[in-house]
């Protein structure tokens, strides 16, 4: 072990670096394992105050609380180009985040997208390139949440004609709420990934996430029919899709339990590794690509992609099993994660956190609300945006002013007259809670092509005690 093993950990130069060999010689003169010694280094760098009492480990947990102490002073001053589409419909909130982002001394370029709303460090809607360095909260505490879409080769006037069978199949093939879980676990290729047992986080995570896979999340997370209009022709993996109109069923969730923890696991570490940020930027802490944390959070959000890709493959096999169509073609899009991409001709990483990819030729899905249309589209790939768009309607309100504001009478009315059913879902989710999905496409029409639109008509969602619905209340 050397000093740059040290440095790619996270260490800070200086004395700690001494320490911290000093306690590596000693520890392998007495036969520990480099690998063990590894990552009980790790643990004094996330959390000294826990070793303060520790006989070979006290010294070093002291010297990294005093630099912890010591801040690093940043230069914010400098602002990295950025542009914002649908200003207008923006809370001052998301755009002051924005700014924020863009100021980072690691900051390239920055994009904010017509749904944004305020959320933790970058906003929702936010887009931001940096140099050599990944934002944990930039990409999402809901790592690699994505959406789904399922065009059947079926007319959508099936659904009227069998509601029943297609409520049913929602109702025993899908799993809602925060902590829930199928008491069997499903069965995925993803689970057999070696990264579950080599990462030293993901591996104490993976029972939880098998017995995840296959279920959605809380909040605006969905699964639901509807009806699909195709106006241009588009191709999928799995074969053409002509115009016209067809009964589909769309999904939206994430990584689960799996990507949260492992979201503040590593927010923790770059926290503590910028510590001199100011309170208001705290949340914009990255971790260097080239430290071991760095690597160790970007082998997780990886595996993280593939799960919640997994995720939604598990729903819709069940569901397309359960209902007994044959399909036509599937669209499919990550919106919380982060690619290495290149802008201005340099490789940087582009964090989209509630972003679209749209890259040039790129399919994607852009829903409404639970009684809102929502598009399919494909990116004509704008550099200035950083080949991102929208990736929903945007919140207009929060959870908590919906309960105060909002009753499910005047609600099912709406719902109703629109013709949409809901199984179940939460207050803070009526369609009220949401921008006019048009105004945001219309702000956006240099970035995307709209290729078709999906109405729901069976949703269901999270119904917690609070909040849920059931038509028969």
């Amino acid at each position: 072990m050397n000093a740059h093993d040290l440095l790619s950990l996270g260490y800070p130069p200086g004395k700690a670096i001494g320490i911290a060999l000093q306690v590596a010689d000693e520890a392998a003169a007495q036969g520990e394992a480099e690998s063990a010694l590894l990552e009980t280094l790790r643990a004094v760098l996330a959390k000294p105050e826990a070793f303060s009492a520790d006989p070979r480990y006290k010294g070093l947990a002291k010297e990294l609380m005093r630099v912890r102490e010591q801040p690093k002073a940043y230069q914010l001053d400098t602002y990295a180009p950025y542009r914002v589409w649908g200003r207008e419909q923006i809370e001052p909130g998301a755009l002051q985040q924005m700014e924020r982002a863009v100021r980072l001394p690691i900051a390239v370029r920055g994009a904010l997208m017509p749904d944004a709303h305020q959320g933790y460090g970058l906003p929702i809607g936010g887009v931001l390139a940096t140099y050599n360095a990944v934002i944990p909260y930039a990409v999402g505490v809901d790592i690699a949440c994505r959406m789904r879409l399922t065009i059947f080769e079926a007319p959508p006037h099936l659904l009227e004609q069998k509601k029943e069978r297609f409520r049913k199949a929602l109702e025993e093939n899908t799993c809602f709420g925060a902590g829930n879980a199928w008491p069997v676990p499903r069965q995925h290729a993803v689970m057999d990934d070696p990264l579950w047992r080599e990462h030293p986080v993901a591996r104490q995570l993976k029972d939880l996430a098998w017995r995840q896979l296959g279920t959605s999340g809380s909040g605006n997370h969905f699964v639901e029919f509807g009806v699909l209009d195709v106006s241009t022709p588009f191709e999928t993996p799995e074969g053409a899709v002509p115009i016209g109109r067809y009964l589909a069923l769309l999904s939206h969730s994430g990584s689960r339990r799996f990507g949260y923890e492992i979201a503040n696991h590593y927010t923790r570490i770059a926290m503590s590794s910028h510590s001199g940020l100011p309170k208001d930027f705290q949340h914009l802490a990255w971790l260097d690509l080239a430290w071991s944390a760095g690597a160790e959070y970007w082998e997780a959000m990886q595996l993280a992609g593939r799960y919640a890709s997994a995720n939604h493959a598990v729903i819709h096999q069940q569901l397309v099993a359960a209902v007994r169509l044959p399909v036509l073609g599937v669209v499919e899009n990550h919106h919380n994660f982060a690619w290495r991409e290149v802008v201005d001709g340099q490789e940087v990483i582009v964090h989209r956190k509630g972003a679209t990819p749209a890259g040039e030729g790129a399919l994607g899905v852009i829903p409404g609300s639970m009684a809102d249309r929502g598009y399919v589209v494909r990116g004509r790939g704008v550099a200035a945006a950083l080949n991102s768009a929208a990736h929903g309607a945007g919140r207009r309100m929060s959870r908590a002013e919906a309960f105060r504001r909002f009753n499910w009478d005047i609600i099912k009315r709406k719902l109703r007259d629109q013709g949409v059913e809901v199984l179940s879902a939460g207050l803070d989710e009526v369609p009220n809670c949401y921008k006019a999905i048009d105004e945001v496409m219309a702000a956006q029409a240099d970035l995307v092509e709209v290729l078709a639109s999906f109405q729901p008509k069976l949703v269901k969602m999270d119904g917690s005690p609070r909040s849920s619905y059931h038509p028969e209340d």
